[in-house]
């Protein structure tokens, strides 16, 4: 870390943290359940253990860290009901903003979704699994933030980091990698045609579709405990 960043106000040092260890875990470098030593991370990100620390901490609010009593942090893991209620809340606010967003939304803003899912559609085919995961995710919040509601699009970013990982997965290993980037430009196309009704209707879809797709997955792997977890890719997000 450079000696200017080691000099920067500890609110900084705190964010800067946090932000480099929320990509690792998003990024799937780090597994569930892995356990996040303080000293080591300090050593790493070159910061003292005070940062490290309320970063663990502000990444246990977003749930992606669990804190357990005499084990420290780990990287949570969520069971299949958890993350398919997570999947519905998203349903809940996702839909509803987009039928808000819509009228508002202007040339400026449909180019930018137009563009981030170019973007998206090259990153499926360079299998870049990372890079894939931040797009999609880009995508749903451009078509969102004409609504002008800061607040419920922070916690729809939040939901999408917390099932981030499970969706990338059943995304990589059920070959569903075609129809969600069909399904974004369809959803896009309903947003230029300003049909706020129909593309609240085909989002509640979308996000149900990946659902479905990783319920099957997990029940998959449940009959097949052998099956692998994850296949490598160029870099360590269903989109959806």
């Amino acid at each position: 870390m450079s000696k200017k960043t080691q000099e920067a106000p500890q609110q900084t040092l705190t964010g800067i943290a946090t932000d480099a260890l929320r990509q690792r875990i998003l990024s799937g470098e780090w597994q569930d359940g892995k356990q996040l030593r303080q000293e080591a991370l300090s050593r790493e990100l070159g910061v003292s253990r005070v940062p490290i620390r309320e970063a663990l901490r502000q990444l246990e609010a977003e749930g992606l860290v669990r804190i357990i009593e005499r084990r420290g942090a780990v990287v949570n893991q969520l069971s299949l009901p958890e993350i398919v209620e997570l999947l519905r809340v998203r349903v809940l606010l996702e839909c509803d903003i987009l039928l808000e967003a819509i009228p508002r939304q202007t040339s400026a803003d449909l180019a930018e979704a137009e563009g981030l899912l170019a973007r998206f559609e090259q990153a499926l085919l360079n299998q870049d699994v990372a890079e894939w995961g931040l797009l999609n995710a880009s995508f749903h919040l451009a078509l969102y933030r004409a609504a002008g509601r800061p607040q419920t699009l922070a916690l729809i970013e939040q939901l999408h980091n917390r099932t981030d990982r499970y969706t990338r997965m059943q995304i990589l290993l059920t070959g569903f990698n075609d129809r969600a980037h069909r399904e974004h430009t369809e959803l896009l196309a309903l947003c230029k045609k300003k049909d706020a009704i129909s593309a609240a209707a085909f989002l509640k879809q979308h996000i149900m579709n990946a659902e479905e797709a990783l319920e099957a997955y997990y029940r998959a792997r449940q009959a097949d405990p052998r099956s692998p977890r994850q296949r490598k890719t160029r870099s360590p997000r269903a989109a959806d």
